[in-house]
């Protein structure tokens, strides 16, 4: 089992590292722009969570019922919600194109920007909004292409997007002379080459779920069981985004310096965390399908080794980021050294809390894989709404600066509060579950076991068999 979960989460921890070295490049080159650029960057962070929200709330949903339909051998129904999901969230992002480029500033205002640093957010918001129906069309094709076990054409084609986009950075920033605005275009120029690539594997015929208009099919089965559990996802980047709205308003009233050094702190976690988030989003499918064909011992053994490789990476990731912290910002401040000392405490604080975020993630996996939505919700609306907001209003008020960099790690440590007792909850009921199967009540209809082909072939190979043994 672990050896599946590897093959499955390797490639999707490779996309979110490629992404995360696009996100630090990007923030780099628009740091020669001045702190108030880098500050401009910042908020439009936000901005990229408000395209994604929406599309997320589907993806996820998506994914986790494609997975489990997968594992009971149901396609055709599992390319009805593949299509449901990518067309409604091609629709989302073109109303979002359409209103964002009618109010762009009272946009980046609404956002956080600042009056010294809002033409910048500005210009950067105009030309990235181009790309708004395609970024959460892009979000449902990657998850989904991981639940049907494509996860490696799921990393080339994030990783392409990515290469490209530190690629034509410079040339439009500074060979073009664009300025902020070039990193913008860049940006949707390789949000629309991932786009191409992704859709490719669909109208190729190589998937053997069709997307098509045709198969759209919202009925209340499909849409129930999409936003049942996609809700999570959207609460979560949803009080992301009110969470990185507030946080840049309190650190704007202080100055473009903690506001920048905030925002590089968080491009600089995207490491860390992208490695935890590939590694939950690869290892979902593979527990969803076993879930599915109703395999709970594999599931059990699937959730223990998902917890204790991503606890101990968490905490080797944790050492080497308190030892380098004030070297990674300085990168990005120049002679800014309140942008370094602001930035410098915020890596320290978070990386301290890193294992306990990456535990409580994992468990919210587990909650996804299994379709519990609403547990799924729950940890996710603590560590981004019910901890974090008042935490960074409180410690704010208490401690200033030193609390708005603290704020964060002390959201992830008050998450154990809801994620403790829902681990206890759903590793109960695999146990159950799994004490009941063993009787012979996991075999696998012959419906599932001739559609299982597919499986077999994709994830390389997911075990639903009643030998036990990685077929391949």
């Amino acid at each position: 089992m672990a050896k599946i979960l590897l093959r499955m989460a390797v490639p999707t921890i490779m996309s979110f590292l490629i992404n995360a070295i696009y996100s630090l490049t990007d923030t780099y080159f628009v740091s020669a722009l001045g702190t108030n650029a880098t500050a401009a960057v910042n908020v439009n962070s936000s901005l990229d969570l408000l395209i994604l929200m929406l599309g997320s709330m589907l993806a996820v949903g998506a994914a986790s019922f494609i997975a489990r339909l997968l594992g009971s051998g149901d396609a055709d129904k599992a390319g009805k919600v593949l299509s449901t999901a990518f067309f409604s969230a091609m629709a989302f992002g073109t109303v979002m194109l359409i209103a964002g480029e009618a109010f762009t500033y009272p946009l980046v205002r609404f956002l956080g920007a600042t009056p010294t640093c809002e033409r910048y957010a500005a210009d950067y918001t105009c030309y990235l909004l181009l790309g708004a129906p395609f970024m959460p069309a892009c979000f449902v094709m990657n998850h989904c292409l991981r639940s049907e076990g494509y996860a490696a054409y799921s990393m080339i084609g994030m990783c392409s997007s990515s290469i490209l986009n530190c690629i034509l950075d410079p040339i439009f920033i500074f060979a073009l002379d664009m300025g902020i605005a070039g990193a913008a275009i860049a940006t949707t120029i390789s949000k629309l080459f991932m786009f191409a690539i992704l859709i490719a594997h669909y109208v190729t015929g190589r998937s053997e779920m069709k997307l098509s208009i045709r198969n759209y099919t919202f009925s209340r089965e499909i849409a129930a069981s999409i936003l049942s559990v996609g809700a999570s996802s959207f609460f979560r980047i949803g009080l992301d985004m009110l969470a990185a709205i507030l946080l840049n308003r309190i650190a704007g009233t202080i100055s473009d310096s903690v506001l920048a050094g905030v925002g590089v702190c968080t491009r600089i976690m995207t490491f860390p965390t992208g490695i935890m988030h590939g590694f939950c989003n690869g290892s979902q499918p593979v527990i969803g399908i076993n879930w599915g064909a109703n395999r709970f011992g594999r599931v059990k053994e699937g959730c223990a080794f998902c917890q204790r490789t991503a606890v101990a990476v968490a905490l080797v990731m944790t050492c080497g980021l308190l030892l380098t912290a004030k070297l990674l910002i300085s990168q990005f401040a120049g002679s800014d050294a309140e942008m370094l000392r602001v930035g410098t405490m915020c890596v320290m604080f978070q990386s301290a809390a890193l294992p306990v975020y990456v535990w409580a993630s994992v468990v919210n996996m587990m909650c996804t894989a299994l379709g519990k939505g609403g547990y799924a919700l729950l940890i996710a609306s603590s560590r981004s709404g019910i901890c974090f907001i008042p935490a960074l209003f409180l410690l704010n008020h208490l401690f200033g600066v030193h609390g708005i960099a603290s704020a964060q790690a002390m959201a992830d440590v008050l998450t154990l509060g809801f994620a403790v007792p829902i681990f206890l909850k759903l590793w109960n009921l695999i146990r159950q579950k799994n004490e009941t199967a063993e009787t012979g009540l996991n075999a696998v209809s012959g419906r599932t076991a001739e559609t299982g082909k597919l499986y077999t072939m994709n994830l390389d190979h997911l075990d639903i068999s009643n030998d036990g043994e990685d077929r391949r």
